[in-house]
């Protein structure tokens, strides 16, 4: 039973994933789709996190340490890729504007590059915080 348990998340995402891909080849919209996976995720995201909480909580306090450590390193990982991932959107629309402006004026590169640069910065202020809350686990 215990390892049906731990294979009905991984079975849901790709019967998710599975729906979505007949969706779009049925001509549903991509955006559509995409939200629809993400909710899907979402919810076995929040399942995951929920089911070792309720048994923690008839456990002793040992199981609810466990608990709170294993939110504590979700708490990294959401950190390190929510900020990667503003980082990623930041680069994205930085770099092609810099590369035009150092295509037009040479001695822009420098002010451009400092473009890039303050967007890969939210990424290593990610990291920076999911340090800070692993040291704390």
């Amino acid at each position: 039973m215990e390892f049906l348990v731990l294979l009905l998340p991984i079975i849901f995402i790709l019967a998710s994933a599975l729906v979505v891909k007949k969706a779009v080849s049925r001509g549903a919209k991509r955006k559509k789709s995409v939200l629809i996976q993400m909710l899907s995720f979402a919810a076995v995201l929040i399942c995951c996190a929920a089911f070792p909480i309720m048994a923690g909580a008839a456990d002793t306090a040992a199981a609810a340490d466990a608990a709170s450590n294993g939110l504590g390193l979700l708490a990294c990982a959401a950190s390190t890729g929510i900020a990667c991932v503003g980082a990623g959107i930041a680069v994205a629309g930085a770099a092609p504007a810099a590369i035009g402006a150092t295509s037009e004026d040479p001695k822009a590169f420098g002010r451009a590059l400092i473009f890039v640069v303050l967007g890969e910065g939210v990424a290593i202020y990610g990291l920076l915080i999911s340090i800070l809350i692993y040291t704390k686990c």
